[in-house]
């Protein structure tokens, strides 16, 4: 029996990594950590990681529940999530995306680092979107987990070697990646946007069933 969808997994990696950005938040995350020392630095990605995984977890989990509590349906989520997601993906094209500022007497670890800033509205709805499309089958379940794993993985170590990093793409190359993160996300979100549209039409009638 196949315990991992290897396909399904790397398209939720991906998606999220794209919606997540996780070398978009080289600049953010240096200039809220800049009078840290390197093992305050390294705590705090490692505590803004753990948050993120609890936030997006929790809403995996229970998520299907919330829907159904109040009575919304996938395709309102999807179509939902993909403007929301498009918002986003308008942001970082355009570098318009919101500035922010560390705030006295809270760790930036949990906010703005941990959430919003990595486990958003974007990640939520991708991940509810996933465990929606898995449909209970373990490979696919496995799938969501080990890309949920990798991303933490992968958000760990861009913050942790922030500097480094930086020191190597320096703020134009930074930018750049921002950039095209952006543009993958408008394709991914308008996608989002046509199959929930489609779904919709499929429900009232005005498509035909998709054949299996």
């Amino acid at each position: 029996m196949n315990f991992l969808d290897l396909r399904f997994m790397t398209e939720a990696f991906v998606t999220l990594f794209v919606i997540v950005d996780p070398p978009g938040t080289i600049p953010i995350f240096m200039s809220l950590t800049n009078s840290m020392t390197a093992k305050q630095k390294s705590h705090a990605a490692r505590t803004a990681v753990i948050v993120a995984v609890l936030v997006i977890g929790m809403f995996a989990i229970f998520g299907q529940f919330i829907l159904g509590y109040m009575h919304i349906s996938l395709e309102a989520l999807q179509t939902s999530g993909g403007l929301l997601l498009l918002l986003i993906a308008l942001q970082l094209v355009t570098g318009k995306e919101e500035e922010m500022q560390a705030t006295n007497g809270v760790n930036v670890a949990l906010v703005p680092l941990g959430t919003p800033l990595l486990a958003g509205p974007g990640a939520i709805v991708a991940v509810m979107l996933y465990v929606q499309r898995a449909n209970g089958e373990l490979p696919k379940l496995s799938g969501i987990v080990l890309a949920c794993v990798g991303l933490a993985i992968c958000m760990y170590l861009f913050m942790r070697f922030s500097g480094f990093i930086a020191g190597i793409l320096r703020q134009g190359g930074v930018t750049l990646v921002t950039r095209i993160a952006g543009v993958l996300l408008a394709a991914i979100s308008v996608q989002m946007i046509s199959n929930g549209v489609h779904t919709f039409l499929i429900s009232w009638g005005a498509l035909p069933p998709v054949a299996n």
